[in-house]
């Protein structure tokens, strides 16, 4: 039987609630499945065939770490689903320049390099009425904050030892996330499977669930879902799974990012999303 490591991180090591249903599901295609601490140092990689990453949701708290790793995993030829290298594309969000320069619509983004001297005011467009900031290796709001121009000189001074040690990310905060939300399309092996809106808690921007977001299952038009599509389309490796994050707005998907190390796909939101995810992996094993 082929054996696979669902990779997760010490918060979780049994999975989430939702990933651990994966392990009877791969069962029925002859795949035996088990949590695996990504950066347990006990852990003997080569006992399994391939590993998947699901879970691993420290991974932009130990850049080091999680850098040292992928390259032992690399090294001892352990292939990935998703693979290595889609990984080390993913996990730095200056991604978003290179799918910009493609034709894809992004949100009004400035993409700061690493710097020991960090000029906000003479960089950020002045039109900008509230900002977004965030280191480009990171997840889940960490070190994220929404600012207005009046207190650029404070955000500055806060940000400036992580400007000299990580790129950020600064976008123009779209309002609408507060009442249109943020919609996820997810993909398994390239296909559309399901889509998820999510709204914030009131008076909050964030909308993890765990900050207070709203989650519903939605339909959307196949116009948006060509659009997702398209956005996929742009990663040349097989993907065993993507999502598409961003705000919809005059029918026009503005994305946020592409998640394909370790989102939540939502699997108890849509009707046979486990089933789908698991039969992705079959196809893309040999």
């Amino acid at each position: 039987m082929t054996k696979i490591a669902l990779l997760t991180c010490d918060k979780l090591p049994d999975l989430k609630p939702s990933d651990q249903q994966l392990i009877p599901e791969l069962k029925k295609h002859h795949i035996t499945a088990q949590a695996a601490i990504w950066d347990n140092p006990k852990e003997d990689w080569t006992q399994y065939d391939y590993l998947v990453f699901r879970n691993t949701w420290d991974y932009y708290e130990k850049e080091d770490a999680f850098n040292q790793w992928l390259s032992k995993i690399e090294h001892l030829g352990i292939p990935t689903l998703n693979s290595l290298n889609v990984i080390q594309q993913n996990k730095h969000k200056f991604y978003l320049q290179e799918l910009e320069q493609n034709g894809i619509t992004i949100l009004p983004t400035y993409f700061q390099k690493k710097t020991a001297y960090l000029d906000l005011k003479n960089n950020i467009p002045s039109h900008w009425k509230k900002i977004v900031i965030k280191p480009a290796f990171s997840a889940g709001s960490y070190l994220t904050k929404v600012f207005e121009p009046s207190e650029i000189e404070q955000i500055e001074e806060e940000y400036q030892i992580i400007a000299q040690e990580k790129e950020l990310l600064l976008q123009e905060f779209q309002p609408e996330i507060t009442s249109l939300g943020e919609t996820s399309f997810i993909f398994f092996n390239k296909v559309f499977s399901h889509a998820v809106n999510k709204k914030p808690a009131a008076n909050d921007f964030r909308i993890q669930v765990q900050f207070g977001g709203q989650y519903t299952l939605v339909q959307p038009p196949e116009s948006l879902i060509q659009q997702a599509q398209e956005i996929v389309n742009q990663f040349p490796e097989p993907l065993l799974y993507a999502r598409v994050d961003g705000i919809v707005k005059n029918n026009t998907i503005h994305l946020m990012e592409v998640e394909c190390i370790e989102p939540d796909l939502y699997f108890d939101y849509a009707p046979n999303a486990l089933q789908k995810f698991s039969q992705a992996i079959v196809q893309l094993i040999p």
